[in-house]
């Protein structure tokens, strides 16, 4: 019998640990859905039009604000073609000294079958070329102050049509969720 006091200071010490996580996730309160975006060039396009995406918030114009996760721009490259591609933040010298970058990671599964967010592995620092069909996973800056972490999206490349690029994305708006499926994410 002396055991049981024991048993209970443990688990109420559990219980307390427990509560005081600070990598405890709340309970999901966004559903994730899927939204089509256009971008136009940085270059090439009336300056109106919106070049840069914010996960949380969709396109954006990038000379009134810099809270986006990456930019659109069509390159003229040495040969005398042209490259589209996406530009995080750090490729345009606006890289975070304190926090992870947003980045872009090209994916190789289908759009539905990406189903969760990697920590790591994003290319944050350079221009990452797109094509028409490929998918990618995207990391937010890190938004979520109270804890500390990015957002995460998917999306994938649908059409071009002059300086502009079409995709579809996904975006899971709920801090440190990492679950890329329509619906109420699970983790």
């Amino acid at each position: 019998m002396p055991q049981f006091p024991r048993l209970l200071g443990y688990l109420a010490l559990g219980v307390i640990i427990a509560c005081n996580d600070p990598n405890a996730l709340g309970d999901p309160t966004e559903v994730n859905s899927v939204d089509t975006v256009t971008l136009g060039a940085i270059e090439g396009t009336p300056l109106s039009t919106p070049s840069g995406f914010n996960i949380a918030t969709g396109a954006l114009r990038i000379d009134s604000s810099v809270n986006f996760e990456f930019a659109y721009n069509v390159r003229r490259l040495s040969d005398g073609t042209y490259q589209r591609v996406f530009l995080p933040r750090a490729a345009l010298g606006l890289g975070s000294t304190t926090t992870a970058d947003p980045g872009l990671q090209v994916r190789t599964q289908t759009f539905d079958e990406i189903d969760h967010a990697p920590s790591n592995g994003y290319t944050a620092d350079s221009a990452v070329p797109i094509e028409v069909g490929q998918r990618y996973v995207v990391r937010s800056r890190v938004v979520c102050s109270g804890l500390g972490v990015p957002l995460y999206g998917k999306l994938e490349i649908l059409s071009f049509q002059d300086s502009t690029v079409t995709f579809k994305v996904l975006a899971d708006l709920n801090c440190g969720f990492r679950d890329l499926l329509p619906g109420l994410p699970k983790n």
